[in-house]
């Protein structure tokens, strides 16, 4: 419940007393329904329209965590193909063309910093943005992940807004002086 809670932007809380009973509350900002008013969106894809046509490369061991992160950015606009670990995700880069990489850091066979520092060798992949999207939060990981070439770095449990918000930065154009050429 608490991921499909945060998966629509929401929050949930307990208050719960032994022998009595829990009672949950969920947060979520939904329009209002005027009765015979026609449905916000009525008609029209469930989807959310997104600022940008990316088609994001998901690097996750976890398949739950894959599903949970493809369905949010599905619903808003992006493209999304998940890989098991780091060598499928330099197989993946090889064959399609992709905008942004979300890389989780604990992996079988090749692991996010390893493979974010191959990424990083080719010139391919030079400018390619990397997210570090990982349950590692303790002091250091953050900087671990930028000193082997990623561009931001998201904790997990995965808050939407934060996660959002990183992957609008890390694809907002930059001025001409800031890119490196191809």
């Amino acid at each position: 419940t608490k991921k499909l809670v945060e998966l629509h932007g929401g929050r949930i809380c307990v208050e719960s007393e032994r022998g009595q009973g829990s009672v949950f509350h969920v947060f979520l900002d939904l329009p209002v329904a005027v009765p015979g008013a026609p449905a916000p969106n009525a008609g029209q894809s469930a989807a959310m329209p997104s600022d940008y046509a990316a088609h994001i490369l998901i690097v996750e061991d976890n398949a739950v965590n894959q599903k949970v992160v493809a369905v949010l950015l599905d619903k808003r606009g992006y493209r999304t193909t998940a890989v098991n670990h780091g060598r499928e995700a330099l197989e993946a880069l090889d064959q399609s063309s992709f905008d942004l990489v979300l890389m989780d850091l604990q992996m079988p066979v090749l692991d996010g910093i390893e493979a974010t520092r191959l990424i990083r060798q080719d010139p391919r992949w030079r400018n390619l943005p990397v997210i570090a999207l990982t349950a590692h939060a303790m002091q250091g990981d953050r900087e671990r992940c930028l000193a082997a070439g990623m561009n931001d770095y998201v904790p997990k449990p995965i808050q939407p807004p934060v996660l959002l918000a990183a992957i609008r930065k890390c694809l907002a154009p930059r001025p001409a002086a800031e890119m490196e050429p191809v």
